[in-house]
């Protein structure tokens, strides 16, 4: 977020995700008593144990998890999707600005991924603004993905166990090993479910801050996004939440961010996704994908 009152309204052609009934074994809003106090009574999160894995290594774990990742990445380009965002600057228990929009994302005749608006009312943010880096970090790596392909650009330290609702996970912290050109990169903490191999929760926030002068600063939020498993196979981003301050050289800013991710629908594609040669499993028949709901 930039501090000032001129808002821009970004809206990107990207490339990522309509109706589908799930099942989960992780509670949409568990959520940890440190980061959300007030969501206390849905947290159902363990104490964190240092013991190191049993029976697997932390290394083999971050390679399984990586190579998971991998085909859950490649298996998303198959959904659309719609995503519904909110941001709203607060001032003691007062909301004195929101910013909200809701799009989908599906495909047209040829596959491609199109992103369309639905829902979009003027912003009345005035402390902030949403600039380019915000919109791009919420549609692209506010649900983060930490692929095999990504593994060297990170350190990767084992932290331990705990238990998330009904969840097993091994717990890590990441953070680049260097801040390479304009690329953004997550900085935090990953929730590795001991079963499936793949994260299931995250919390940290995209780096670097931007901070080229006073009147030219791009301030970024902490978050904690859930993933459900929605297709039997693959863990989705459903959830994300921030509530953080951001320290603007002039003043400090309030700030709540919520982005769903709902309406989840496989695309009937004749293209085969494959993953080392071999076909990713679940990839649907030739067909189209039917309206979001």
């Amino acid at each position: 977020m930039r501090e000032g009152s001129s808002v821009q309204h970004v809206f990107l052609p990207f490339t990522t995700l309509i109706s589908m009934k799930f099942k989960s074994r992780l509670a949409l809003l568990v959520a940890t008593t440190v980061i959300f106090p007030a969501l206390q009574a849905f947290a159902q999160e363990g104490p964190l144990d240092p013991a190191q894995p049993k029976g697997v290594t932390a290394d083999e774990v971050i390679k399984r998890f990586a190579a998971t990742e991998k085909e859950f990445k490649a298996a998303l380009d198959l959904y659309a999707y719609r995503q519904t965002v909110k941001v709203q600057t607060v001032d003691g228990d007062t909301i004195d600005g929101e910013y909200a929009q809701t799009f989908d994302v599906t495909f047209d005749d040829q596959g491609h991924k199109v992103k369309t608006v639905v829902y979009a009312p003027e912003s009345s943010l005035q402390r902030i603004s949403m600039t380019q880096e915000d919109v791009d970090d919420i549609e692209n790596r506010l649900p983060f993905v930490l692929t095999s392909d990504e593994i060297p650009e990170y350190d990767i330290l084992y932290a331990g166990q705990q238990q998330e609702d009904e969840l097993h996970c091994y717990v890590f912290d990441i953070a680049p090993k260097r801040i390479e050109g304009k690329k953004r990169y997550f900085q935090g903490r990953i929730w590795v479910d001991d079963h499936d191999f793949q994260i299931v929760k995250t919390y940290g926030k995209t780096v670097p801050d931007i901070r080229k002068k006073k009147s030219n600063e791009n301030l970024f939020p902490k978050f904690t996004t859930w993933r459900e498993q929605i297709d039997g196979k693959y863990w989705f981003p459903t959830y994300t939440k921030a509530d953080d301050t951001l320290h603007f050289s002039n003043q400090d800013v309030h700030i709540r961010e919520i982005v769903k991710y709902t309406n989840y629908q496989r695309f009937r594609s004749k293209v085969k996704v494959t993953y080392e040669g071999k076909e990713v499993p679940g990839a649907p028949p030739a067909q189209k994908p039917d309206q979001p709901q």
